[in-house]
């Protein structure tokens, strides 16, 4: 009997080792995990990807720890380990904060924050958070390993630099000097895709980040530059609407999108 996944392939390795093995000798492939998307698009029929590497297993791909002043997350981390951990909660109030909104308590046990970054999704709460707190990426292939800094790491919507023999491993955060601000506006209180997201960080050195505005996160660096230099609110709000380039589409309009983000770059400043 022929089913809907039927013609899809599933590799399972032994170990971290063994998965770069088979990415290199087997590929392509596409790595999964938490499957929180993927299913989706299989429920859709949207689903392109055909053969799949299964790397839920690797342990050595999960946890929370610091060395130095750099807090290293696993890339198999969930959404729900992010926001139960005290060291996140204390030094990256915005990442527990963007964790919290990600679905409900299923899919916070189940998604993970290297997935997240893999999907690649314009609208991915996490991924302003990333922008501003200037994360650095782990990526590993059998026979090397780089780290690419976050606001590198795509190319276009959905597209980026890793390679196809290449697993996101982890993601390092340097230490966040100033204040952190974290703000997703959706649909509904809960369990909405972004309409808008942003993450900032208010310092001599403001850093800001849109979600849900462009074919990827985006960092507003000359907005940023602006408000650094004095400049008032309503200058930034200007040049913030040359910086983003929102489109219409089921969830909501360009113009909605461009007064919501003019908006939220004034709640951050007043209450940054």
């Amino acid at each position: 009997m022929r089913t809907a996944i039927s013609p899809l392939a599933l590799r399972q390795p032994r170990s971290l080792r063994d998965a770069l093995r088979i990415l290199r000798d087997e590929g392509p492939l596409t790595p999964l995990a938490g499957c929180t998307d993927v299913y989706v698009g299989l429920n859709f029929g949207t689903l392109r990807d055909q053969r799949f590497l299964n790397i839920w297993g690797l342990d050595d791909l999960r946890g929370i720890v610091v060395r130095g002043d750099v807090i290293r997350i696993g890339a198999l981390t969930t959404f729900a380990g992010i926001i139960r951990s005290p060291l996140v909660r204390r030094r990256l109030p915005m990442l527990a904060a963007a964790s919290c909104e990600i679905g409900a308590v299923q899919i916070q046990n189940r998604g993970t924050l290297g997935g997240n970054i893999a999907n690649g999704s314009p609208a991915g709460d996490t991924l302003p958070v990333l922008a501003v707190a200037e994360a650095l990426v782990e990526l590993r292939s059998i026979d090397w390993t780089r780290k690419v800094p976050f606001v590198d790491f795509y190319t276009g919507y959905r597209a980026s630099v890793r390679r196809p023999d290449e697993i996101i491993t982890a993601v390092e955060f340097p230490r966040v000097e100033g204040v952190q601000w974290f703000r997703k506006v959706g649909t509904r209180a809960a369990q909405s895709i972004s309409k808008v997201v942003m993450a900032g960080v208010r310092s001599e050195r403001p850093r800001i980040a849109f979600g849900s505005v462009a074919p990827t996160v985006v960092r507003v660096r000359r907005t940023e530059a602006a408000l650094a230099s004095g400049a008032t609110l309503a200058e930034a709000q200007g040049i913030l609407q040359e910086e983003i380039s929102p489109i219409d589409d089921i969830r909501s309009s360009a113009f909605y999108r461009r007064h919501v983000a003019a908006r939220l770059l004034a709640q951050f400043w007043a209450e940054g």
